[in-house]
């Protein structure tokens, strides 16, 4: 007997712009899974209209911009976010140094995501990208809800799944959904790997630094957007910045990163597989390849070249995943030798460079 179809995912939408949130409701109720249930304009009547609501009719998701007028999206998160059941929250912040800034201390307040509103030149809310990103983010957060990071000492030490290797540094790709993913990765180690990493995440180039920023306040280890020529340091988390791939080269016994302008690869700039591709070398195969979350494919040629090379790689698994598009395509191509959440794969980093679980170090010096 069948249960019959499954009910749309309820979302909330809280812009001070009436235009905004019309446009945002054709939007994602073009997708029949999604229905808009609740608008709001600014984030006290989105607090008052939650509260009214019995749990049940509570929405998964909220998209909650954060520039409004009475309240304003950072006020009205916490109060959001105590709720239950606690919905997803999205927000939205625009294409500027501030608006980033802004986006990523929302995430450090309990957002599970952010979206860079587009400007007009660009298409603005018609744009085609803009679209794809925003319905994969509110599917995909419907569906996984926060990333959650094991609070138990033990779960961190999860046995290990991959031989013990004297790997010279990890490269992670990550797109939609990549920030959570990162952050839940970065606190699932329970001590700074003994070699450099190296990260690539599609976002806008305004974003990054910010991003670089909100990794490091995290205390696991130092992170920052990679400089061309620098030395890459053990225990240290390297961004690849905005509009240039991330590469590294060998100096001597160590590496050194390099910033390329190369064309585009999978419609991106940067992208993770000239950067995977560039550790297979540089390290003669002693590299750690990572994929998380995110649309596509990006990363399945660079996880060839790393497995080819005689490295490891590993993948975010489904459940987790906001888009199971380029850990998936590395699971269906048969490379990926343990698909795990970020906590998980945490623990797996440190078994393959040979690390040992123990307290906590934070920051390495």
């Amino acid at each position: 007997m069948s249960d019959g179809p499954a009910s749309p995912l309820s979302v909330m939408l809280c812009d001070d712009s009436a235009t905004v949130r019309n446009a945002l409701a054709r939007l994602l109720e073009s997708d029949p899974a999604i229905r808009v249930t609740l608008r709001a304009g600014h984030g006290a009547e989105a607090v008052s209209a939650l509260a009214r609501l019995p749990a049940a009719e509570r929405p998964q998701v909220i998209l909650l911009d954060l520039e409004m007028p009475v309240m304003d999206g950072m006020t009205a998160l916490p109060l959001l976010l105590r709720q239950a059941p606690r919905p997803a929250v999205i927000v939205a912040s625009a294409l500027t140094q501030r608006g980033a800034a802004t986006a990523m201390a929302a995430l450090r307040a309990g957002a599970v995501d952010y979206i860079p509103k587009p400007d007009a030149a660009g298409g603005g809310l018609a744009d085609p990208a803009f679209r794809a990103e925003v319905l994969a983010k509110v599917r995909g957060w419907a569906r996984v809800g926060r990333i959650a990071v094991p609070a138990a000492a033990g779960a961190r030490a999860a046995p290990a799944r991959v031989p013990r290797r004297g790997m010279k540094a990890i490269g992670i790709g990550s797109s939609t959904g990549g920030p959570a993913a990162l952050a839940a990765l970065l606190q699932g180690l329970d001590r700074p790997p003994p070699v450099p990493l190296l990260v690539t995440q599609h976002m806008p180039a305004r974003f990054i630094g910010m991003l670089a920023d909100h990794l490091d306040r995290l205390g696991q280890l130092p992170c920052a957007e990679a400089r061309d020529g620098e030395a890459l340091r053990p225990g240290r988390l390297y961004l690849a910045p905005g509009d240039r791939h991330l590469l590294a080269e060998s100096a001597g016994a160590g590496l050194v990163a390099r910033l390329s302008d190369a064309p585009a690869e999978n419609f991106c700039r940067p992208s993770v597989d000239p950067m995977l591709r560039s550790l297979a070398t540089a390290c003669g195969g002693a590299v750690l390849a990572v994929i998380l979350t995110g649309m596509g494919q990006d990363g399945l040629a660079g996880c060839r070249a790393v497995a080819g090379a005689g490295g490891l790689v590993m993948a975010q698994d489904e459940a987790s995943s906001v888009v199971w598009g380029m850990p998936g395509a590395v699971a269906r191509a048969g490379l990926a030798q343990g698909l795990l959440p970020p906590a998980g794969l945490a623990a797996q980093m440190l078994a393959a460079c040979g690390a040992r679980t123990g307290p906590a170090a934070g920051h390495a010096a």
